[in-house]
């Protein structure tokens, strides 16, 4: 196999040098014919040549008003090339070309002021059916084949602007398009075809140049579209050019049926389509009957096939990434996705930095010395206010304040500290600040009231402060969510093409045919890969083979997520493979409402979170009955939200507990068990708030995890509990509400006899455990439901495959 993978790179390497040598010299032919114009007037010129039915000429005068709307300033060299080309058919003809063209630059100069797009077919019209009427009025004789004539060609000549107008922007070097409509495409037939019949007339050697360039467009655009692009651009240039010629209907059928098969065999390349061609120009020469000698047909074929590998490789990819339903044009909407998805990582990056400063702006953590220049200023504030009330109509004001002010302010701040703490100051301080000050009673008594408004503004910076902190949490918390999306969007485009290479080559090896191959991540644990296969009849070869090879190729175990399989015999099977966790949790859940009714207060939730965790939670609200399940079902409602955003745990329950808090009007308060289980490392973390206990069951010990806070809603300041615990293969984890808790009341300690019914419980089947604890529990209690009880357990083993890794041995070589 690794032969193969090499052999791949050595073929990706090869093509990449020959299309580039190929594209230096194609590059050079484009720069000169399309961004200097000469392509441009080239067409001019052939479709001034143009003529169906040995008198119209339609195509000139439609092109010119295309071109006029278009890219103006090219109009006037447009109509130079038109009657130079039109001077090669005849005078009289150039004559009709000339005066069209003038005609319309005087109507277009006359309704400037006029929505132009909306009149431009009218216009054209006009500008055509005047020159010939003029004509047939002072040189023929009018009869109603003429008027007829004149007024097919009219309106040919306003169809075809409508057309013209959607192809010439085709031409165009600088516009960027990822995809072209159907009808942008058969306009652009319409226009190759056209300017084919201007080429009508001129053969080397016998061989029709009209022909032979009909006849490689065809098998081009079947090389690159296969059949049906094939066959519909032969029958446009056919019927077109049977139209200029005066030709049977021969050559249109030819140019279809040879577009056909060469669409068919476009899997053998070039070679295969060239065949088809071949084939067809052989059948239909023999069918015609001698309408056209077979041997200069098939020259003509010849001719076609080899300009068809002659054509640079690089111009065939650059038409065939416009063509819907191609390789190329695939590629072309991967990149164009890829810059959507850069620059949504950009962006997502830039909002990340946003919230992260806004975070850094809300936590205002200041250094040392600036906390303690604050906590000084705030000490001159409150004297200053305690000085004002007392020593401003103090006679010795001066000699406090101006001759011993070190001595003053010190033997106050003392005093302050003293007060502050709630103590009586001490003696030796009370009797040194009654020397120094003659009001030292009433300072003290005003120190002590303006304490209280003091302590007051100080609390309220410190809820202002924590308010602050608990916002820079959740902004920060954002911030990462962002900043991880981005990420995740800037790993979608790594390339993965030894990767690539390699499942490839393997799968081949025995047999697999392989349609289509994405590989999103291959990062450990976030394995995501799609995969399309031809399949005769599937029998669970995705889970039984392929996710077995991929495991061993990627050295991790590799599941089947999701798989679509065709009903059709020979159909095709869509499979999706992701990494499978190191570990799995079975759930138990029994619950019982208080009394025996149907509406309980508590409420519960398990959840497979994007991280590889698992989430278990149980809340209960307060009360019982319908009001409290609503306040616990909502508060898991927000939590199943913030948790699946990405946030983390500690700030999602802060972020709840303000939210639920903030609600004067509709109080709510619950309390909140969470369990999250990282499915990867079985660690657990407990996060608990107002709730009770859990257990984890380790083979016969039993121990208890607990933490104590109280119920979310009830404050806005609180610290989250977080208890880490180390799960092992086997272990159950066993959570519970109050109600199962504080259930058999004459217990003295009840979690002393819960551990004992948990280890006494033979079986390790999660549901079983929940059904017998919640049967022990109404037992304990006679039968009676006091409270609603909710039990969730969860058991967590060893993810075991089902099947084996199929491991893949290579030949060494010799």
């Amino acid at each position: 196999m690794l032969d193969t993978v090499s052999e791949v790179k050595d073929m990706k390497l090869s093509g990449l040098k020959l299309n580039n040598l190929q594209g230096k010299w194609a590059e050079k032919l484009r720069l000169l014919f399309m961004d200097k114009g000469l392509f441009l007037y080239l067409i001019a010129f052939l479709l001034g040549r143009a003529v169906i039915l040995e008198v119209l000429s339609p195509f000139s005068l439609a092109f010119l008003a295309s071109v006029w709307f278009v890219q103006k300033r090219k109009s006037n060299p447009t109509i130079v090339f038109s009657v130079v080309g039109a001077l090669t058919v005849g005078p009289l003809h150039s004559l009709y070309v000339v005066m069209a063209a003038l005609i319309f630059v005087l109507f277009t100069m006359i309704g400037k002021g006029v929505n132009q797009q909306k009149q431009l077919p009218f216009l054209v019209f006009f500008a055509s059916l005047i020159p010939r009427a003029v004509y047939y009025t002072l040189f023929q004789q009018w009869t109603i084949y003429e008027g007829a004539m004149a007024v097919t060609e009219a309106i040919l000549s306003a169809v075809l602007v409508l057309i013209f107008m959607q192809s010439i922007p085709l031409l165009s070097p600088k516009r960027y398009k990822p995809a072209l409509k159907n009808e942008e495409i058969i306009s652009f037939i319409i226009l190759v075809a056209s300017v084919l019949s201007g080429m009508v007339g001129w053969q080397i050697q016998g061989v029709f140049v009209d022909q032979v360039v009909a006849r490689y467009l065809v098998i081009l655009f079947a090389y690159i579209g296969g059949a049906t692009m094939g066959s519909t651009v032969g029958v446009v240039i056919g019927l077109i050019i049977s139209l200029a010629n005066g030709a049977t209907l021969t050559q249109m059928s030819l140019l279809a049926f040879g577009g056909l098969l060469g669409g068919l065999l476009k899997e053998a390349n070039k070679l295969g389509v060239g065949f088809g061609l071949f084939v067809g120009t052989m059948l239909l020469g023999i069918y015609g009957g001698g309408s056209e000698p077979l041997f200069p047909s098939i020259l003509q074929s010849l001719f076609a096939i080899a300009f068809l590998f002659c054509t640079p490789k690089v111009w065939i990819n650059r038409l065939a990434r416009y063509i819907p339903g191609t390789s190329e044009h695939a590629l072309e909407q991967q990149k164009y996705l890829q810059k959507v998805r850069d620059v949504t990582a950009n962006r997502m990056e830039q909002f990340s930095g946003v919230f992260q400063a806004l975070s850094q702006s809300f936590t205002g953590k200041m250094p040392e010395l600036h906390e303690k220049n604050n906590q000084e200023k705030e000490t001159d504030y409150f004297l200053s206010n305690v000085t004002e009330r007392t020593c401003q109509t103090c006679f010795k004001k001066d000699w406090c304040w101006a001759r011993h002010f070190d001595e003053t302010y010190e033997q106050m701040t003392s005093l302050k500290e003293d007060l502050e703490k709630g103590s009586v100051p001490n003696k030796a301080l009370q009797t040194k600040f009654a020397n120094h000050c003659v009001k030292a009673k009433k300072v003290e008594e005003v120190m002590r009231e303006e304490l209280s408004y003091y302590e007051a503004n100080q609390q309220l910076k410190k809820q202002v402060g924590e308010s602050r902190r608990f916002v820079a949490d959740q902004l920060l918390g954002v911030s990462e969510v962002m900043e991880n999306f981005a990420k995740e969007i800037a790993n979608e485009r790594e390339s993965h093409e030894q990767q690539e290479a390699e499942v490839i080559a393997a799968l081949k090896s025995i047999g697999m045919e392989i349609e289509q191959l994405d590989i999103y991540c291959l990062r450990k644990g976030e394995i995501d890969i799609e995969m399309t296969l031809s399949v005769y009849q599937y029998h669970g070869e995705g889970e039984k083979v392929i996710a077995p090879i991929l495991s061993d190729i990627l050295k991790e175990t590799i599941v089947v997520k999701e798989e679509e399989v065709s009903p059709m015999p020979n159909g095709y099977c869509y499979l999706i493979f992701h990494s499978a966790k190191k570990y799995e949790l079975s759930i138990g859940v029994a619950h019982a409402a208080l009394g025996g009714g149907f509406i309980s207060g508590d409420s519960y939730s398990t959840m497979e979170l994007s991280s590889g965790k698992y989430a278990l939670a149980i809340s209960d609200g307060m009360g019982n009955g319908k009001r409290a399940r609503e306040e616990s079902m909502e508060t898991l409602r927000l939590l199943q939200q913030i948790l699946q955003s990405g946030i983390a745990e500690q700030v999602a329950i802060k972020s709840i507990n303000s939210i639920l808090s903030l609600r004067t009007n509709d109080e709510i308060f619950s309390t909140l068990d969470l369990a999250m289980v990282d499915l990867q490392t079985a660690h657990v973390q407990f996060l608990k708030i107002g709730s009770t206990p859990s257990f984890v069951k380790r083979f016969n010990q039993v121990h208890m995890i607990e933490s104590s806070n109280l119920p979310i809603g009830i404050i806005k300041d609180f610290d989250v509990d977080v208890v880490d615990e180390q799960l092992k293969d086997g272990d159950i984890l066993i959570m519970t509400s109050d109600g199962i808790f504080e259930g058999p009341k004459h217990i003295e300690n009840p979690d002393l006899w819960l551990k004992r019914q948990i280890k006494n419980f033979a079986t390790d089947d999660p549901q079983e455990i929940a059904d017998l604890l919640l049967e022990e529990v109404v037992r304990a209690t006679a039968g009676k439901i006091e409270d609603d009880m909710t039990i969730l357990v969860a058991k967590i083993d060893k993810y075991k495959a089902k099947w084996a890794n199929v491991p893949l041995y290579h030949k060494q070589a010799n």
